[in-house]
């Protein structure tokens, strides 16, 4: 969970403070340098890929927790997620190192080089070409299919657990009985499919732009407005998928929502204790 927090951190801060923001609205500034440009362009693919991925890793380990009790022992357990994390952290990190010489400045004033501009041969190179595809399928279109996998054999596994717990119950209790535990079962499936279909809704239009993109082989907007704002728009839903996990997840844990009406009551409390 902290690990999804930090990764979502990280996309608000670089994808949408700094590029989106700062080096939109502050010309000329030390963002502009190439170097630091292209460092700024590989630090957003990077924390995207982790985002998506820590949550793929999570709803894995979710669906170990719930489903699988025998391996729970073994793989629920703290080294068991550094070692996970690590290994999504050092993936991630060597498959985006490309993204970094992607880049070439945009202009040489005073020996400095300013600005970042697209090498030629990133839209008709086969490395390249490849190497975009690969990016593509790696994030999101393969998580697609895990994240509905897992959470859909996690739902099935409450369902019947449910469905036997039910059929106790009534025979012990009589059909009336509440049972506080169904009423959190429900709420897991619930939250499951909430995360899966909020990766999936937020994140097909970028996906399928990349796609047609990729496919028809358009290496510029040709002056297209209409392409452009379905890119602003298509990153704009990708970002904010980027905080709608780990907000889904935790504002449905009563430990968090307790925490933060204490953070909520804690000026008051100051307040009133000061003026006594």
């Amino acid at each position: 969970m902290a690990a999804m927090a930090l990764a979502d951190l990280m996309v608000c801060m670089f994808n949408v403070i700094l590029q989106n923001i700062f080096r939109y609205h502050i010309l000329n500034s030390w963002l502009s340098y190439t170097y630091v440009c292209r460092f700024t362009a590989f630090i957003q693919v990077f924390s995207s890929q982790l985002s998506v991925w820590f949550t793929v890793s999570f709803t894995f380990d979710r669906f170990i927790s719930i489903c699988c009790q025998k391996l729970k022992l073994k793989y629920c357990t703290e080294r068991t997620a550094s070692v996970v994390l690590t290994i999504v952290c050092l993936l991630s990190f060597l498959m985006n190192i490309p993204v970094y010489f992607r880049y070439e400045p945009y202009s040489i004033i005073d020996d400095i080089p300013w600005g970042c501009r697209t090498v030629s041969g990133h839209f008709y190179s086969p490395a390249w070409v490849a190497y975009k595809w690969i990016n593509t399928l790696s994030s999101p279109i393969l998580p697609f299919p895990l994240l509905l996998l897992l959470n859909s054999l996690t739902a099935r596994h409450i369902l019947v657990a449910s469905r036997s717990r039910r059929a106790l119950k009534s025979r012990n209790n009589g059909e009336n009985s509440s049972d506080p535990e169904m009423k959190m079962r429900r709420t897991g499936i619930i939250l499951l499919f909430a995360i899966s279909g909020s990766f999936i809704v937020l994140w097909t239009p970028i996906t399928v732009i990349n796609i047609c993109v990729g496919v028809t082989e358009t290496p510029t907007f040709k002056g297209s407005n209409s392409l452009y704002l379905a890119i602003r728009i298509a990153l704009l839903l990708m970002y904010l998928s980027s905080c709608t996990n780990t907000c889904i997840y935790v504002l449905t844990q009563r430990r968090f929502r307790e925490e933060m009406k204490n953070m909520v009551k804690y000026p008051v409390t100051v307040i009133t204790k000061l003026f006594k």
